[in-house]
């Protein structure tokens, strides 16, 4: 298991999405209330719109485009609508966010 420092916490406005770049590949950064730290693929699967503006509610961000309700946790979309994007494990440690990466 390799981190990557991506951030510090103290970056990321609560419930407000940021995009990073990692090897050229778009991730949205969620900072949730309880200060965990979720990342997935900045894309919908049904119209590549950018979660990164979505709205946060829990665990879940709202596609801005068509409201697609996506888990910040697994990657689903939630039905009746269908899809998936990646998501990334995270880590915070003394303030500073890490994407957890296979060597």
């Amino acid at each position: 298991m390799e981190k990557k420092y991506i951030a510090d916490l103290e970056s990321l406005t609560p419930l407000i999405g940021r995009e990073i770049r990692m090897d050229g590949v778009p991730i949205a950064l969620f900072r949730l209330t309880d200060d965990s730290v979720k990342a997935i693929s900045n894309r919908c699967p049904h119209k590549n719109g950018p979660l990164v503006e979505g709205t946060v509610s829990g665990t879940d961000v709202f596609c801005p485009l068509h409201d697609y309700k996506i888990s910040l946790e697994t990657g689903i979309v939630a039905a009746p609508d269908e899809g998936c994007v990646q998501t990334y494990e995270t880590t915070v440690e003394n303030g500073k966010i890490y994407l957890v990466t296979s060597p």
